[in-house]
């Protein structure tokens, strides 16, 4: 079972992650062509020669998003997909898009994530109750309008820090350890251009000084929202050949889904990251061990620690000592989110695990500039969505 790995990311495309957006707003489907034609040209490939699209939802259809991405694109398709898993979107995204470039429906698809602000509507839409709620629904019959939100289980921040309660009482907490998990991605986010905190480095002081959100998570344990937006395009192994870069071939992959709210987590210190990372390092034939830097999802510190334990970079609660004792920055001995991750580039909607999956194609490409890792062959790759409900692993290797 699984994949062959003959599939792979051969162009990336970012926005600048900006937390006060300075350009001209755009409609999603404007920025869905404006992103793909940044990824096939970075690829070396044409629009005629895209025949599949990965989409999430758009602000300007309910229904039919793949059909009115690929009328707007102007490109038909043999292959088209909607996903919806929060921030493991990305992730869903890139092993879906190689499955069916493996089964020979398409050879060139297109993954795309906008996010940035739109043009204001003269005729503004009642706001939707869940933007308050955040994570959970009000929808009626809805089991967290029944049974959370009267009693003030909202939104995110709550869910997260529960969790971190949680592991605290089970296997202690070090909030320093913590904090110099913030302090290490905020130093490779420095030299990111593209970040959102572009030289812009924290210490582990200024984090412990930081205002306290939700006990135990203080506001530089949170990532930032912003504007954004990434996408990627993969193609098979024949077309990634003739293309201008080192590609990302997909290795493996894996996805679990167990509860949409923390109320009916069986475990909270044990996540669906686990079972995805399992599933994606034995279809690739590696162990955690192979690893050369890891790109993983990081709404919150607490996510980052889960799932370095859950993925097998370290034991069950050993993983505030795993902070301790290594470097996680791009210069480290265990390079974790080389371009800042979403702590340290900020957070564009579902865009922001887009980044992940960006960095790792740029890392196995090369291309990372002053982040640049040495010899970096093999990746791992994590999304997270809602408040660890859904989760996904990718293991990607150079060709």
């Amino acid at each position: 079972m699984g994949l062959k790995g003959t599939a792979a990311i051969v162009g990336i495309a970012e926005y600048p992650h900006q937390r006060r957006y300075e350009g001209r707003r755009k409609f999603t489907l404007s920025q869905w062509a404006e992103l793909t034609r940044m990824a096939l040209d970075d690829a070396g490939l044409r629009a005629s020669d895209i025949n599949g699209i990965v989409c999430s939802d758009i602000r300007e259809a309910d229904m039919f998003t793949p059909a009115t991405v690929v009328e707007y694109l102007g490109q038909p398709v043999n292959f088209a997909e909607r996903i919806d898993l929060g921030g493991a979107t990305a992730v869903g995204m890139i092993w879906r898009a190689a499955a069916a470039i493996e089964l020979g429906i398409c050879d060139v698809v297109v993954c795309a994530l906008p996010a940035l602000p739109i043009p204001t509507s003269p005729l503004p839409r009642e706001l939707n109750p869940a933007v308050w709620y955040q994570s959970s629904s009000a929808n009626w019959g809805s089991p967290q309008a029944e049974f959370d939100i009267p009693f003030g289980n909202l939104a995110q921040n709550c869910g997260y820090a529960t969790i971190a309660q949680r592991y605290a009482a089970e296997f202690g907490y070090d909030p320093r350890a913590m904090a110099r998990l913030v302090a290490q991605q905020r130093r490779s986010g420095a030299q990111n251009p593209l970040a959102a905190f572009y030289g812009a480095p924290v210490s582990e002081d200024d984090v412990l000084a930081s205002k306290m959100i939700a006990d135990p998570l203080r506001m530089l344990e949170i990532v930032m929202p912003v504007a954004g937006g990434g996408a990627v395009v993969l193609a098979s192994a024949e077309v990634a050949a003739r293309c201008r870069h080192r590609p990302a071939f997909v290795k493996g992959f894996g996805e679990h889904l167990t509860i949409k709210t923390p109320t009916y987590a069986k475990d909270l210190c044990r996540t669906p990251v686990g079972p995805a990372s399992r599933q994606a390092f034995g279809m690739a034939g590696l162990t955690p061990a192979a690893v050369d830097a890891a790109e993983i999802y990081d709404c919150y510190t607490i996510t980052v620690l889960l799932t370095l334990e859950d993925a097998g970079f370290c034991g069950k609660g050993e993983g505030m000592q795993f902070l301790r004792d290594h470097d996680l920055s791009y210069a480290g001995d265990f390079p974790v989110n080389t371009h800042g991750g979403q702590l340290g580039m900020g957070q564009a909607g579902a865009a922001g695990g887009m980044t992940q999956v960006v960095e790792a194609a740029r890392q196995i490409m090369g291309r990372a500039d002053v982040r640049q890792v040495a010899d970096c062959n093999t990746v791992y790759v994590s999304g997270t969505g809602g408040v660890m409900s859904e989760q996904s692993a990718l293991v990607l290797q150079g060709g």
